[in-house]
């Protein structure tokens, strides 16, 4: 592959610009790239790197413990994308099937985690952190409650905490969530109810109106 993946690129998202909806349909451009890419054109794989690998780092942002972790993710995302490209049969859009084999990737890590401790940030608070809290005590209490969702988050069944993850943090419908995890919408929005109603009752101290 002559796109680099270095274990110290930088961890900040891509560009917006480099976002695929995992609901698109796929054009004679882009199948021609793909197509070449299954034919081993190294260049046509790097720009389909390049186009989805802001979707891949938002989920392994999401789903890791540590950077080294997303960065793991990422990694073995797109090693298996390249592996297993030659049995894409343009049977969906080419971004499900990229979610599909990063979901099946942070699946497999958050099993293997036994202990998943720390604090967890939805992508960009690292940014604003460093910028948009200027006041001390609201930077202490921003944190406080970062790392109280990071825990809830971590207590999940892995496949909850997944699609709560595809949901919410990449506006995906229930029905493209179905059909990453090769599953029904029906079971989809069942893990859904399900981790979300975990969470409340979990976080009910930090809703308006809920219970501790």
């Amino acid at each position: 592959m002559s796109t680099t993946l270095s274990p110290g690129m930088s961890l900040n998202p891509p560009s917006a610009a480099g976002h695929s909806d995992a609901t698109d349909e796929l054009s004679a451009e882009a199948s021609a790239e793909i197509v070449a890419a299954q034919g081993g054109d190294h260049n046509a794989f790097a720009r389909l790197v390049e186009r989805h690998e802001a979707a891949v780092l938002r989920l392994a942002r999401g789903l890791a413990r540590r950077p080294e972790d997303a960065w793991d993710l990422y990694q073995e995302t797109f090693t298996k994308l390249y592996t297993t490209l030659p049995r894409f049969r343009f049977e969906c859009s080419f971004s499900t099937w990229v979610y599909r084999v990063a979901t099946n990737a942070g699946l497999d890590y958050l099993r293997r985690q036994r202990v998943r401790q720390g604090l967890w940030f939805p992508l960009g608070e690292q940014e604003r952190k460093s910028g948009e809290w200027s006041n001390p005590e609201r930077t202490l209490l921003s944190r406080e409650i970062q790392g109280r969702v990071g825990q809830a988050l971590a207590h999940l069944p892995a496949r909850q905490r997944v699609v709560f993850e595809l949901r919410h943090y990449h506006g995906l419908r229930l029905r493209v969530i179905a059909d990453i995890l090769h599953t029904s919408e029906a079971t989809a929005k069942n893990a859904l109810f399900r981790a979300t109603r975990r969470l409340r009752d979990e976080l009910g101290d930090l809703i308006p109106g809920g219970e501790a």
